[in-house]
């Protein structure tokens, strides 16, 4: 049975878009304390079935599927720019295609304008009106108001008319960044995306008996099941050692090895790969927030899908983009291996105008895992880094990484890196990796 934090996650999803819900309201609803409301409610939003804009309240919103992550809707616009809805709150859940920025005649700024958009515009009364009209909606900059019917209006057309006190200018650029950020998580592949969803998951029961893994094992050539309890709650993982020496009509429960390790949809596939390689494991079962099973991932999954990532074209470029995009691999003169070759640019700097500390740590790690690459080693897990900073790097330099291979198994590596700025050695780097073979 359904707990009364579920009952109102599901009933919130079930309401239609634009509803408006608050905190009373769904207590009173369901019969639960404001308190237990308060929490779904949070978890509702962090799912993206609700957005909650100050002075407005909380807004059924359209879930946004995977590919359509980048699109915005008014609502978290809102949001982003501290906004204060002025008209046509009805329409905040509408997700938008465009901006415009009117920074131009009103006939031409109206020939870009159109059903869907949203017009950024200062104190230009005309332009609030035929935007509207034109199915637009309307972000005012410099904290301008706009006239009574405008807002009548965008009431009666569901279209939001928002004021912010930033400029042009930087509303734009928070937006951007905003869309930016969203193009970053639509590519960082998750454990939902890749996963064997729960209705092709073979599992245990804890009352089930040692012969059901047997029959299992047997139609399936698998031999590691989760196991559960009546609520799908992971209670336990059962493998071949687990049940080896045991007889056939020994309880489940009894031989399983309980509290395995799990992850959440939302766990990135890089971070479970971690886990598989530091653990020792093959398989992962998927849990909500309430630890029951949504499915299963394996090593073989992971791998597939970190291979899948790296052919991708970027479209959100990161900070360790923007870094390593400018490593130049250059051949050692007196062959002692690849070199990478890099120039310090603003963005790689400290307040003091030197490299930081967190790029340099990039840009080794980044070093050595071409190098590994290189030489046919697979990827690499990070498992003990230790830096030696012997001269400052300045702004505009060109830094070059060393790296050597001072020990290599077939899951394990020790390196070392020397970092040269016009002929002098300027830092060092120890290194441990695990190395995740391809």
């Amino acid at each position: 049975m359904a707990t009364k934090h579920e009952q109102i996650l599901q009933y919130i999803n079930s309401l239609p878009v634009g509803e408006k819900i608050s905190v009373r309201q769904i207590a009173k609803e369901i019969n639960v304390s404001e308190g237990t409301a308060y929490r779904a409610i949070k978890e509702a939003e962090s799912k993206g079935y609700v957005s909650t804009i100050e002075r407005v309240g909380t807004i059924r919103i359209e879930t946004k599927k995977k590919e359509n992550f980048e699109k915005l809707t008014y609502a978290e616009v809102v949001n982003i720019v501290d906004g204060q809805v002025l008209g046509g709150r009805a329409g905040l859940h509408k997700t938008l295609n465009k901006f415009v920025i009117g920074a131009m005649k009103l006939e031409a700024m109206m020939r870009y304008t159109g059903a869907g958009n949203l017009l950024i515009v200062g104190n230009r009364t005309n332009a609030h009106k035929y935007a509207l009209e034109a199915g637009a909606a309307v972000l005012i900059t410099g904290g301008f108001d706009t006239e009574d019917n405008v807002k009548k209006l965008a009431d009666e057309l569901e279209l939001p008319i928002i004021s912010t006190s930033y400029d042009t200018f930087t509303v734009g650029t928070m937006i951007n960044r905003a869309i930016y950020d969203q193009l970053i998580k639509k590519e960082i592949v998750q454990v939902e995306d890749i996963l064997t969803p729960l209705e092709k998951t073979i599992t245990l029961k804890t009352t089930d008996t040692v012969s059901t893994w047997y029959q299992y094992n047997y139609e399936t050539g698998h031999g590691r099941f989760p196991v559960i309890d009546q609520n799908l709650k992971v209670q336990g993982i059962v493998t071949s050692k687990d049940i080896m020496g045991h007889d056939h009509s020994t309880l489940i429960e009894k031989v399983m090895t309980k509290s395995p390790v799990t992850v959440t949809g939302k766990t990135s596939v890089a971070s479970s790969a971690q886990m598989m390689v530091w653990e020792g494991i093959e398989v992962l079962p998927v849990v909500d927030q309430h630890t029951r099973l949504q499915g299963m991932i394996s090593r073989q999954d992971v791998l597939k899908a970190l291979q899948m990532i790296q052919r991708q074209p970027q479209i959100g470029e990161k900070l360790d983009d923007i870094i390593t995009n400018q490593f130049i691999t250059i051949e050692d003169e007196l062959k002692r291996g690849s070199v990478f070759r890099c120039e310090v640019s603003p963005q790689m700097t400290n307040h003091l105008g030197t490299i930081s500390y967190g790029v340099f740590t990039t840009l080794v790690t980044e070093a050595v895992n071409r190098y590994l690459r290189a030489q046919k080693k697979g990827d690499i897990v990070v498992e003990n880094i230790t830096i030696y900073f012997i001269k400052p790097v300045q702004m505009e330099s060109v830094l070059e990484l060393h790296p050597k291979i001072l020990e290599v198994g077939r899951k394990f590596g020790k390196i070392d890196i020397e970092a040269y700025s016009e002929g002098a050695v300027v830092g060092k780097a120890m290194m441990m990796v695990q190395l995740i073979e391809r």
